[in-house]
């Protein structure tokens, strides 16, 4: 039950005011979500059905392409639509439904990104014990973690926000509902629950980039020990998960451990990594990695027979 309050339906005021650039906007943004979700979709596809792709490394891979979308589409979608329309607007539960998922989804990548940095860990400095340590079994309790870890961090902000009185006003300064722009139409004083986001998640982006860091540094030192050939193709395969990284965890970083603003800088920030990142890490992992490359020409050469026959 959402606080006493006397606001049910939001006004978003969205990225831009110009029903100009909104239009550019639309035109820019939804190739871009529609490439979001052919793309990772295609990994997902390609690792599901390529035998060469069952590496512990492919079966993360996958899921952070499943969490892309998923995680792109909570948010994207309607701020597409809302570009084509005057005046925006969301219930308040609605508002709370897209901040839960919102937060679920990010959390849980976040997760995913710190176990896939365990697995490239291990497979670099651990190579013996590699498949006995990430065998397709153990795979799994890291991945229903990440999801049950993102659950419970989305939960604690729900109920924190649940507990909040709105009184108006109701208009929110930014194009998606987050937990920052919607403090801002509570009539009480929000610091203890403030502190509660800001360690929920700026905490947990820190926490996690910091392990990541400490693995690949690690990583770093073991690699001496490797031949040339060796360290090349262990470089490769960090390299476009650590760009990954600093793409998602940057900007998140930025706007969640800091005081919240209405900049516009803001916003665009929070455009890169709910549109552009997910959209990139398709492009990144496929641009740098020659098996998934040949596990997707492979994939068409067989839709294209089997057209023809």
């Amino acid at each position: 039950m959402i606080g006493s309050n006397n606001v049910t339906e939001l006004i978003i005021t969205g990225l831009f005011q110009d029903p100009g650039v909104q239009r550019v906007c639309f035109v820019v943004f939804l190739p871009i979500y529609l490439a979001t979700v052919m793309g990772n979709g295609l990994i997902v596809l390609t690792v599901s059905v390529s035998k060469c792709l069952h590496s512990p490394m492919y079966f993360f891979l996958s899921y952070l392409s499943l969490v892309e979308i998923s995680y792109s589409s909570t948010v994207v979608p309607k701020f597409i639509t809302d570009l084509l329309t005057k005046i925006k607007t969301i219930s308040l539960e609605g508002c709370l439904v897209q901040i839960f998922f919102f937060h679920f989804l990010g959390v849980t990548e976040i997760i995913l990104l710190t176990v896939m940095a365990y697995d490239h860990y291990v497979a670099i400095c651990r190579p013996l014990h590699y498949m006995t340590i990430m065998s397709h079994t153990v795979c799994h309790f890291p991945v229903a973690g990440s999801w049950l870890g993102g659950l419970l961090h989305s939960l604690v902000q729900i109920l924190v926000t649940l507990q909040l009185p709105f009184c108006g006003p109701n208009v929110i300064d930014h194009y998606f509902c987050d937990l920052h722009p919607l403090f801002k139409l509570v009539c009480t004083d929000t610091f203890v629950e403030g502190v509660i986001v800001l360690a929920n998640s700026g905490l947990i982006s820190v926490f996690s980039f910091l392990i990541l860091v400490s693995s690949y540094i690690v990583i770093l030192v073991n690699l001496r020990n490797h031949s040339a050939e060796g360290r090349r193709k262990a470089l490769s395969t960090c390299a476009s998960h650590i760009t990954v990284v600093i793409l998602f965890f940057g900007p998140a970083i930025f706007l969640y451990m800091r005081p919240s603003s209405t900049f516009t800088e803001d916003k665009l920030v929070a455009v890169f990594y709910t549109v552009i990142t997910p959209m990139l890490n398709p492009i990144i992992y496929t641009l740098r990695n020659a098996e998934v490359k040949i596990a997707m020409r492979r994939l068409w050469q067989k839709k294209v027979d089997s057209g023809m026959e």
